[in-house]
């Protein structure tokens, strides 16, 4: 019998508040004592199941008062092979070191060692993971932890906030009472969908940018998502606008050896032409992220329409040249 199957039904029997003999146990499941002792040795010091021998009784059993503070041991990792334990240990890496204002780190380290425990190789396995994989991001602001929990603790409890807020757009600061919609990670940083009741409209905040945030007891509107892809996700990238116009963008072959292999858009066109240049088309409400990426492409990409795009990039070349 494998291994994960004699695991499985010794915890059942467990569960079912049994008290397990030696006799019992190397009759139900045909192993040797040494087999059955490496097992209850696995399902006690690794998966933390608090079993016991039972002096009197003369057998094994659970108890749930024996067991650590804050320990479980119903974990799905359980039944995991060592190929599944060393991906998700992969992942975890990932995600912490992905993570924008390390918001996740103290969640995901102790899910990480015990990952690294079931491997049976203490931390070894997580420090392997982190040596071998290198996550480098660039560009991520830093989030200020209570902020970002008071945000996503209303974002679910339906629940109003009243933010102090700072526009780095206009450099101006302000108040708003908003009800939150939808958190998105773009780009390494953190945004809120929201409805705010002072501009009463949708709109868009950097959550980096809350410099202070109190939950109200109000309860929060509800926008219909097709509204929200509507207003703030139709166009290119995390800024807003029901006007959607379309860019057409024509990069050098040279160039297009990557781009032709980027995501721009979820609904971008893309074509080569005869002369082996890449034509990009792609939707935008407003204009100025797509025209930061754009200028990261110059001179090997050329804007082929609308005519007041192509005027917006041309004049930030002139102005990056006359400095």
């Amino acid at each position: 019998m494998p291994q994960t199957e004699r695991l499985y039904r010794i915890k059942n029997m467990l569960d079912s508040g049994r008290v397990l003999t030696k006799s019992l146990l190397l009759e139900e499941l045909g192993i040797s004592p040494a087999t059955l002792k490496r097992d209850l040795a696995l399902i006690r010091d690794r998966m933390n199941a608090p079993v016991v021998f039972d002096r009197d009784l003369g057998g094994w059993k659970l108890d749930k008062a024996a067991a650590l503070p804050g320990t479980q041991y119903e974990l799905p990792g359980l039944w995991l092979s060592a190929d599944e334990i060393h991906a998700l240990l992969t992942m975890q890496h990932l995600l912490a070191n992905l993570d924008a204002g390390g918001l996740l780190g103290r969640h995901i380290e102790p899910l990480m060692r015990r990952l690294g425990k079931l491997l049976g190789a203490g931390t070894q396995a997580t420090e392997e993971v982190a040596r071998r994989i290198k996550v480098q991001t660039v560009g991520a602001r830093r989030v200020h932890l209570p902020h970002f929990q008071a945000v996503g603790s209303a974002l679910l409890l339906r629940q109003r906030l009243v933010i102090a807020y700072h526009g780095r757009g206009r450099d101006e600061a302000g108040e708003r009472e908003v009800s939150p919609q939808r958190l998105i990670h773009y780009r390494h940083n953190w945004y809120l969908d929201a409805w705010c009741h002072v501009r009463m409209g949708l709109r868009n905040f950097s959550v980096d940018a809350i410099e202070r945030v109190q939950a109200i007891d109000k309860p929060a509107i509800d926008v219909a998502e097709t509204e929200l892809d509507a207003m703030l996700g139709s166009g290119y990238g995390i800024f807003s606008g029901k006007e959607v116009q379309w860019a057409t963008l024509r990069f050098t072959p040279e160039r297009a050896r990557w781009v032709a292999d980027e995501t721009w858009h979820a609904k971008q066109e893309g074509h080569f032409d005869e002369q082996g240049r890449y034509v990009l088309r792609l939707p935008y409400a407003d204009p100025r992220e797509l025209i930061m990426d754009i200028l990261r492409h110059i001179p090997e990409v050329e804007v082929v329409g609308p005519t007041e795009l192509a005027q917006a990039v041309s004049s930030k070349v002139a102005a990056a040249a006359g400095r």
